[in-house]
């Protein structure tokens, strides 16, 4: 049975040196993250998708137009990478409006349909599936299921329906991302055993990151899960460090402790130059493993002409 594995990057101008936005550092992202993700994946012959903001494509189109000689998929972050304009936050109409303006963005930039989405920080609500269908995406993958590491992230209880999310790609419900349904969008869940497979996890705990690929990998050999892995290429970079105080975007003080101070601090671990042989190290494992390496989109496309997802769904 043939193994997929589904990389995938969010391309954004959060600088996690600095705790905010920062054009600067989508930049150094586009000089230097980039093109040293662009290089793994060519070693290894992989074929990714890559989740751009339309802020970034808007500001740097060349970041965009990048990936498209190797063939990678250009998928849909959001307009903007603001906590204060996350989808879980956002009325169905203004989801609609930061939907249309990004995909018009990035079609216009790579002359392509985009129709893979990907909620900012994985924040979504009820409104959020009806928004992606009526803007002509297909495909979401804002979920992680069984993940328990939430609390440390912004909209944590409503990720909390994540826990009992399917763990297989499903067909979704109208109203629920993170239930199966009779819906037309259709999620690939983010790879999670108890924490997400993940660059930041594998940066804070190389040691935690193999477990959770082991047994990522012994369930792919039993069923027909795809491994899917998430990384940001501003993991990869190097920045002055410019912050005196880590800003406060959590209105509550419980929230600011987790989300804000301690999340900052975790996600400094091996940031920069480290990361890279950690990032060699998850591909090599995985090449070793004889997975083929697919686009999201294609994946779907293998997937949507076999009526037994429809059925399951």
């Amino acid at each position: 049975m043939k193994k997929y594995c589904l990389i995938t990057n969010d391309v954004e101008t959060t600088s996690l040196w600095n705790h905010c936005l920062s054009d600067k550092t989508g930049e150094i992202v586009m000089k230097e993250g980039m093109p040293l993700l662009l290089e793994a994946y060519q070693k290894y012959n992989i074929k990714a998708t890559f989740f751009f903001t339309g802020y970034i494509a808007k500001r740097f189109p060349d970041i965009v137009k990048m990936i498209l000689p190797y063939g990678h998929e250009v998928g849909c972050h959001g307009l903007v990478h603001d906590s204060d304009k996350a989808f879980d936050v956002l009325s169905y109409k203004d989801q609609v409006e930061h939907l249309n303006q990004s995909k018009d963005i990035l079609e216009t930039i790579c002359n392509k349909e985009v129709i893979s989405f990907r909620a900012p920080a994985l924040r979504v609500n009820n409104e959020t599936p009806k928004a992606l269908m009526d803007t002509g995406f297909k495909i979401d993958s804002s979920v992680a299921p069984q993940r328990i590491d939430m609390f440390l992230s912004f909209g944590s209880l409503k990720k909390l329906k994540w826990l009992i999310a399917p763990r297989t790609p499903y067909f979704t419900d109208p109203e629920n991302l993170a239930k199966k349904g009779k819906g037309s969008i259709f999620e690939v869940p983010v790879s999670s055993f108890l924490l997400p497979y993940s660059g930041t996890i594998m940066r804070i705990s190389p040691l935690l990151i193999k477990m959770v690929r082991a047994e990522l990998n012994l369930e792919a050999l039993i069923t027909k899960r795809p491994v899917l892995f998430l990384i940001h290429p501003n993991e990869l970079i190097n920045e002055e460090i410019e912050i005196m105080n880590v800003n406060r975007r959590a209105k509550n003080y419980f929230a600011y402790i987790l989300g804000d101070k301690l999340r900052y601090h975790l996600k400094l671990k091996n940031l920069g130059k480290k990361a890279v042989p950690l990032l060699y190290d998850q591909l090599e494992y995985l090449h070793k493993r004889n997975y083929e390496f697919i686009t999201i989109k294609d994946y779907y496309k293998k997937l949507i002409n076999n009526e037994a997802i429809r059925q399951e769904s």
